[in-house]
């Protein structure tokens, strides 16, 4: 009998100990058991990788948090300074809106415009926006962003003064008898398309290169120049703020406007470009350029 009673409360030991064991066991957090269990810890897990938060930045920039932008701001109504000196029109507007979308600040530095091209290729600012037309040469140094207006390179003249007749590699002085004066002085802005094309048509002598639309208008008046070849919206500003002024009626080159990172940042450009295509898409974009331009 007490053999009997030894040998249960032996068995009754064991089954206790074997059970403390199992709930030991069950609440194991190793891989295996998760697995085996199919349990939420698999899914917590998925929800911390990088992948599935897609609204997280893949890009970096700079500065952290914020978006250093590079422009000219001599190229009204593209850029331009404010009483106050702020930098101010469709540019830094849109940069703004993109700069927001992207959830940064944005901080704008007004330089040369070749300098400008120059410090985003040095990583100096993260994009450049300055009234930017597309070149392939530039193309080679620098990603653009997809084209977010139009620009038309036109010829500003003095009124009643010798006229210029033709465009483009006939570019040419006419006196008041209609002889064709030799010569021809053409203003630009220097680092602009517009120095390219007319380098490239009249050869670099009959051009002079100036430090911004400004300075090579300025020059017009003073007869330093025969002519201004400069973008449309500016040279509108320009002619409006100079009586004695006025526009050829063709347009001298039409090319793409578009903002400009690093070659092969790529991360960045596609940021720019997604938040662009937003804007574009939602009619932001188009009331920014109305809000400077009004419709003809």
């Amino acid at each position: 009998m007490k053999k009997l009673l030894t040998c249960l409360l032996t068995l009754a030991m064991v089954l206790s100990l074997a059970a403390c064991g199992g709930g030991s066991d069950a609440g194991s957090s190793t891989p295996n058991d998760a697995d085996s269990a199919g349990s939420s810890d698999t899914n917590t897990s998925d929800v911390n990788t990088p992948d599935s938060t897609p609204d997280a930045p893949s890009f970096t920039t700079i500065e952290e948090g914020k978006l250093l932008m590079a422009t000219n701001a001599s190229f009204p109504p593209y850029e331009m300074t404010d009483d106050s000196g702020n930098v101010i029109g469709i540019d830094p507007d849109i940069a703004q809106a993109i700069a927001t979308k992207l959830g940064l600040e944005l901080v704008i530095d007004d330089i040369d415009f070749d300098a400008a091209l120059l410090s985003v290729q040095e990583n100096r600012h993260d994009v450049v926006l300055a009234g930017l037309s597309y070149r392939e040469d530039r193309d080679l140094v620098m990603d653009f962003t997809d084209s977010y207006a139009t620009g038309y390179q036109v010829i500003i003249v003095r009124e009643g003064d010798t006229t210029i007749a033709g465009t483009n590699d006939d570019l040419q002085l006419v006196d008041a008898d209609g002889s064709v004066l030799e010569n021809i002085q053409i203003g630009v802005q220097r680092g602009t398309t517009g120095e390219i094309y007319c380098q490239d048509a009249h050869g670099a002598d009959h051009v002079t290169s100036l430090d911004n639309g400004s300075v090579a208008v300025q020059a017009l008046l003073n007869g330093q120049v025969d002519c201004v070849v400069i973008d449309k919206g500016p040279a509108q500003e320009y002619v409006n703020a100079n009586p004695g002024l006025e526009i050829l009626e063709a347009e001298y080159v039409i090319e793409d406007y578009c903002a400009a990172v690093d070659e092969g940042n790529t991360e960045l450009l596609n940021a720019i470009n997604g938040a662009l295509n937003e804007l574009i898409a939602d009619g932001t974009l188009q009331e920014i350029i109305n809000k400077y331009i009004a419709a003809e």
